[in-house]
């Protein structure tokens, strides 16, 4: 599991990792029996946006944050081993995640090899920069959700992303497929995943476990 490590939209506007779309599929990976390892672009701490706060003392919960405070940096990864990749959303995605190079070559190395790569929300950011041996988009020609521009606008922030993750996907070549605003939405193309929403967070990793049912499996990354 890939997670930003970037702070704030504006001073007045902290962000970061959307909590539960990275706690409730860690949880759901754990429960499968997986091992799971959470990186980040610069190792440490991952910052939450505090707007994804729970108030909680769910023992699930808890031990599914403390991984956050000490992620690994992505270049010290062997990824090789490695099933599947997630990369959850929160705002801070749109920053960091499109313009790595590293996070790049790590997802190229996932299509190129058939291993199941999935994004909720903002996560699908990541794929923004990925791109194939021979030059072409990562999604071009997949059929993606992701966060979509009706609520990116509803949640007030369409006017100070860098981009809009649904338009930038669509120029890409992608197929995107939105549902109604917060609506829990998963769309699999083969080994591709993607969920639009914090509410399609546990559908997705779902269907990730179904993926990696499909073939022997023991590791997500």
């Amino acid at each position: 599991m890939v997670v930003t490590n970037h702070r704030e939209i504006t001073p007045d506007h902290p962000t970061g990792l959307w909590l539960s779309e990275f706690t409730e599929p860690y949880t759901v990976f754990r429960q499968a029996g997986y091992e799971v390892t959470v990186a980040s672009l610069q190792g440490g701490k991952a910052p939450i946006d505090p707007r994804s706060l729970p108030e909680t003392n769910d023992p699930e919960t808890l031990a599914a944050i403390a991984p956050l405070e000490k992620t690994l940096p992505l270049r010290e990864v062997d990824t090789d081993p490695f099933d599947a990749i997630f990369l959850p959303g929160g705002h801070g995605t749109m920053y960091d995640l499109p313009p790595s190079q590293e996070l790049g070559r790590v997802l190229r190395a996932f299509s190129e090899s058939g291993r199941v790569i999935a994004a909720v929300c903002h996560g699908p950011a990541g794929l923004v920069g990925a791109t194939l041996a021979d030059g072409s988009p990562l999604v071009k020609g997949k059929r993606v959700t992701g966060f979509t521009n009706e609520e990116e606008r509803a949640a007030g922030f369409d006017t100070l992303m860098p981009f809009l993750l649904e338009d930038r996907l669509r120029e890409l070549g992608a197929t995107f497929v939105g549902a109604p605003p917060w609506t829990d939405h998963v769309e699999r193309d083969g080994n591709l995943i993607t969920g639009q929403n914090p509410q399609s967070s546990l559908s997705t990793a779902r269907a990730v476990a179904e993926a990696l049912a499909e073939a022997p499996t023991s590791v997500v990354n």
